[in-house]
């Protein structure tokens, strides 16, 4: 079954192609053959733009939380290894304060139907049993609907730079985000006790969970890559004014 023939699913991606067609268009003149990649940059700076208040949510949600934590380690001690104990006096203080614990998974909630819906209209050749030509889009001779898995495994291999390049800005922009997090909140909202069964491995996977979204770029046609790296780089400059005005 070709899910672009969906009823609701088609409307959105035919709009979704001819925003994104109409933006090369107007781009090609300055862009030349990387119009449409532009075209993605510039989508996903628009829809960032849109979420700025999301955003500013997100971060007076950290902020509650940092200001919460000796209140939140002091629950923790008096709940011992009682978890459910400590789950209900964290909800219990949440609510009394007015603070949303899903504050900080709203931007990227919201940003969920763009991927999707990039990812989508640079994976399918046809739109609703229309020819996608977005799929002839290239970027520095890549074609945008190539993942860098294929590019690097493939005759496109010679071009293998261009996504290096984004996966390695990607790396690095996730790690930078994940030390500016822990400089902002040092103390996590909900500490795993040591003690615990399996609390070494919680923690060592909660220190690769970032890099995910790395490896989704890595096998993401190019076009969705492009857009998970530039709200990547957005986010890391988003924050780091947005905790200075919102101190």
């Amino acid at each position: 079954m070709d899910i672009t023939t969906l009823p609701g699913l088609s409307t959105l991606l035919h709009a979704g192609t001819a925003l994104v067609t109409t933006l090369t268009d107007l781009l090609t003149p300055l862009a030349g053959t990387a119009a449409a990649a532009l075209a993605v940059v510039l989508l996903t700076l628009a829809v960032r733009v849109l979420l700025v208040p999301l955003a500013v949510l997100q971060v007076r949600a950290e902020r509650d939380r940092r200001r919460l934590a000796p209140r939140i380690a002091e629950l923790r001690r008096r709940a011992g290894k009682d978890t459910a104990r400590f789950q209900r006096s964290l909800q219990e203080l949440y609510t009394s304060e007015r603070v949303s614990p899903l504050a900080g998974c709203l931007p990227v909630l919201a940003q969920a139907p763009v991927v999707s819906l990039l990812y989508t209209l640079f994976t399918h050749a046809s739109i609703d049993g229309t020819v996608n030509t977005l799929l002839r889009a290239t970027l520095a001779g890549i074609p945008l609907a190539q993942s860098a898995v294929v590019v690097v495994t493939s005759p496109l291999w010679v071009h293998g730079w261009l996504v290096l390049l984004l996966l390695a800005t990607m790396a690095v922009v996730v790690e930078l985000t994940r030390r500016a997090q822990l400089h902002w909140n040092p103390v996590p909202a909900e500490p795993t006790d040591p003690s615990l069964p399996g609390a070494a491995a919680v923690s060592g996977i909660a220190r690769w969970v970032p890099f995910v979204s790395v490896g989704f770029a890595a096998i993401a046609p190019l076009a969705a890559a492009l857009y998970v790296v530039t709200s990547a780089v957005w986010t890391l400059g988003e924050r780091a004014v947005l905790r200075r005005v919102l101190r």
